[in-house]
């Protein structure tokens, strides 16, 4: 069966997926490094192949890494100190695609079982499941540590979930950092409950940062179901 052809704003979000991770040359470079590495690599070995800065490499694989094509795995040292991370190709066979298209069937079931839960509780019930996916995502990013800054964890963020096709990216707002969504990916089930779909997105955010800076309580500025161009989000 054909699938349907993309829609405007789904080839726009899959096109910043893939340029926010492959758009610099020597991020691509890098990728192909990793990929054909059976143990991965660690940052100062892809700074020492590519003639790089350490922190140079290390931002370019937590990039990969940030949009889910790259794997963290932290190996544990006999004496104290940090771990070093070892990144790894996700799936050696995995071609790079769009972001998943929605699945009518599944959109259909979905709709049917929120219409049998009480506001309250499909919001709150939608935002743990956010929550939860959001520390895996951020787990599998950088297991068992977090970012030093908000600031690295908000691009972090961003680049997951923009490979998720919400095509975000971050920016200053006065005196804090705002995480700005320009594609919504649940389409319009997310106008029909926004409470619900919008608690998913959310606790996604909220999710990630737990994991890579720590607690925080994100706020909702702008949201498309309500009729804003974008989703924003202020930390």
């Amino acid at each position: 069966m054909v699938a349907d052809p993309l829609s405007a704003d789904e080839f726009s979000a899959a096109v910043s997926a893939v340029t926010s991770a492959f758009g610099d040359p020597t991020r691509r470079d890098i990728y192909l490094f990793v990929r054909t590495a059976p143990a991965g690599a660690k940052a100062a070995e892809v700074a020492e192949h590519f003639g790089l800065h350490p922190n140079v490499a290390r931002h370019h694989l937590e990039k990969l890494a940030g949009g889910g094509y790259l794997d963290v795995e932290l190996a544990r040292h006999e004496t104290a100190g940090r771990p070093s991370k070892r990144y790894l190709a996700v799936a050696q066979d995995r071609p790079l695609s769009f972001p998943p298209r929605r699945d009518d069937l599944l959109g259909a079931l979905l709709t049917r079982a929120l219409d049998r839960l009480p506001e309250r509780e499909a919001s709150v019930l939608a935002d743990e499941v956010g929550f939860e996916y959001g520390r895996a995502l951020a787990a599998r990013m950088e297991p068992g540590e977090g970012h030093r800054s908000v600031k690295h964890a908000m691009s972090a963020v961003a680049d997951a979930l923009t490979a998720h096709g919400f095509a975000a990216h971050t920016e200053s707002r006065g005196k804090s950092l705002a995480l700005v969504a320009e594609h919504c990916p649940f389409g319009v089930a997310a106008q029909r409950f926004p409470h619900v779909l919008c608690a998913v997105d959310q606790g996604m955010i909220r999710g990630m940062l737990a994991g890579l800076y720590g607690d925080t309580q994100p706020q909702v500025e702008e949201r498309r179901p309500d009729g804003d161009d974008h989703c924003v989000t202020r930390v």
